[in-house]
């Protein structure tokens, strides 16, 4: 009977630990040896504008006076130190701008637009500089991260796992292969899904983030097994559902 007992106690206790072990393939991101590069649309990705986003537009020159019909101020009430005033891109997809005129921006990248606004500038200053920012490019971390929440990024080029470092990283409780990505561009939402432990991620033409993207990390198994039953009440009532299994199976042997 001693014998019995600690064969039982025995099994008991491997179904404890086989129970409570995790497979790191289901934790450990980019969990394959083979080697992934970005490709050269990644490389050289910048995120295009949209309709009702702010910009901010610096005209410089050799001659500054030259300049100042282009750059535009606005008082601050908390400083009493003018601020450039921001461009919001219409629902044409163009801006304002002084002197210019009606600019079509909506589709292409600050650089892009930098670069038409000194073409179209040239008339009336020699040689100009434009620095043009985008100011309202936020992203959104939710789920199962350390600090969910809206981030503001101010050098326009993001990806997917800077945006999750911004938020602390995943909990041990979100599903590595189950992120996804809701992307919302002209009224029209789309959704992408991604798994951190795929080297694959590297290449996808959404490992960048555009404005106003949202990523959401859903729980894993445990995390909702967890919330219907209590934590590890999964593992105790399986325990016990075995355990009692055993016993009838020893008594019919006895």
């Amino acid at each position: 009977m001693e014998k019995i007992k600690l064969k039982l106690l025995f099994l008991i206790g491997a179904i404890l630990i086989l129970n409570s072990c995790a497979s790191p393939k289901k934790i450990v991101y980019f969990g394959d040896n083979s080697s992934k590069n970005l490709n050269e649309n990644l490389l050289n990705f910048q995120p295009k504008i949209q309709l009702g986003d702010e910009l901010t537009i610096n005209v410089s020159a050799l001659n500054m006076e030259a300049a100042i019909p282009f750059n535009l101020y606005e008082a601050s009430n908390v400083t009493n130190v003018p601020k450039p005033i921001t461009y919001i891109v219409g629902p044409d997809g163009q801006i304002n701008f002084p002197v210019i005129g009606k600019v079509k921006v909506d589709g292409e990248s600050s650089q892009e637009i930098s670069y038409k606004l000194a073409t179209l500038l040239t008339p009336y200053i020699k040689e100009p500089i434009v620095n043009v920012r985008l100011v309202n490019f936020k992203v959104s971390v939710l789920g199962e991260v350390q600090r969910p929440g809206t981030y503001s990024v101010t050098d326009e080029r993001i990806s997917i796992l800077s945006a999750l470092g911004l938020a602390g990283d995943l909990t041990i409780q979100g599903d590595r292969r189950n992120i996804m990505l809701i992307r919302e561009k002209n009224g029209k939402r789309s959704f992408h899904s991604f798994d951190l432990t795929d080297k694959k991620l590297f290449n996808s033409p959404y490992f960048y983030l555009v404005q106003n993207d949202v990523i959401y990390i859903a729980p894993n198994k445990a995390k909702i097994d967890s919330s219907a039953v209590g934590t590890n009440a999964g593992i105790i009532i399986s325990s016990v559902s075995t355990l009692i299994s055993l016993l009838a199976i020893l008594n019919i042997i006895k």
